[in-house]
């Protein structure tokens, strides 16, 4: 299958690439390279420089390669950057999207594959976070999404676009030759790991007074590759229908978790402080991943934290300017 993906160059993108192509996938990445690195695509990938908000370059890049499938991962994705600039989010998250969507449906292309986000569920009622779970987005970003994913309902019901919402937790670790490299950079994981690196002096904690096992957050973190897997997987279940997944591990682990075990894998004692806590973060957010592990047989190979957090380390260890593209 031909697959184009619109943000390959970037962190779960360039991983996503990586695994079609070892699936024996052709791909071509469409990227601004905003945030992402044209190092991280692969060899064996056609890249395409071009932003989604030309219409007309997208058009191009249809014309020229007609593919069979479409994964989306461009986009802005901080979800406090929304707060300050929502038209941001609003504006380019959702115009780009339908630039994408008419594009392709003018193109005959019928399987859409939506990268979409946990912060769907800002207030969520029930723990772990199932398909059904009430939507109230947490955020212009989480907003951003969910207008992509009414687009997407209607645009199956109406023109027959086919269509996975894969909304997922954390993302962390990588791949042997692949990894999170973000200019600035907001996530714990790699967070830590740059204290281990000496880039920072200590990890800042927002909040140990939750109501969890030692008052810090707890959050679900998903492998990269697993995130990866799913996308391919829930990509070939298109021809039965249109589907929407929540992605995690089922499980969570606390703030004070990680960090203590990111001590333990890189032998760094990783210096914490605690800081106030940050507004709307909510005690624990976890995934119920059952639905997409009914369907499609998926199962995370990566589930343990120390697994997730070596892979992380040993690619920063391998890469410790990253890419070495923009300024450490």
């Amino acid at each position: 299958m031909k697959v184009l993906v619109t943000g390959g160059a970037g962190y779960i993108g360039s991983i996503t690439v990586e695994r079609l192509i070892e699936a024996g996938d052709e791909v071509v990445v469409f990227d601004n390279l905003y945030q992402g690195h044209r190092a991280a695509v692969h060899p064996d990938a056609t890249f395409v420089e071009g932003d989604l908000a030309n219409r007309a370059q997208v058009d191009e890049v249809m014309a020229a390669h007609r593919p069979d499938a479409i994964m989306h991962f461009a986009s802005h994705t901080l979800v406090g950057e929304s707060m300050e600039k929502p038209f941001l989010y609003l504006g380019d998250n959702v115009t780009n999207g339908l630039n994408l969507l008419q594009s392709a449906l003018a193109h005959g292309v019928k399987r859409f594959i939506l990268s979409s986000t946990a912060n769907l569920f800002d207030q969520p009622e029930r723990m772990p976070i199932a398909e059904d779970e009430r939507i109230v987005p947490g955020s212009p970003y989480g907003e951003s999404k969910f207008i992509l994913e009414r687009m997407l309902y209607w645009l199956d019901r109406t023109m027959g676009l086919r269509y996975a919402a894969l909304r997922y937790f954390n993302a962390a670790g990588a791949s042997p030759t692949r990894g999170e490299d973000h200019h600035p950079e907001y996530h714990l994981i790699p967070l830590v790991l740059q204290v281990a690196q000496g880039k920072r002096d200590k990890i800042t904690i927002f909040g140990d007074d939750y109501p969890t096992r030692d008052g810090t957050c707890v959050r679900d973190y998903i492998h990269v590759m697993d995130l990866a897997d799913a996308h391919i997987l829930a990509m070939r279940a298109l021809d039965q229908g249109s589907r929407t997944y929540n992605l995690g591990n089922g499980a969570g682990f606390t703030v004070k978790e990680v960090i203590q075990v990111a001590r333990e894998v890189t032998g760094h004692p990783i210096p914490a402080e605690v800081g106030p806590r940050r507004p709307g973060d909510p005690a624990v957010l976890i995934a119920s991943s059952d639905k997409i592990r009914r369907e499609l047989g998926w199962q995370p190979r990566y589930p343990d934290l120390r697994d997730i957090i070596a892979s992380a380390w040993q690619w920063h260890q391998a890469h410790p300017n990253g890419y070495g593209d923009r300024p450490s």
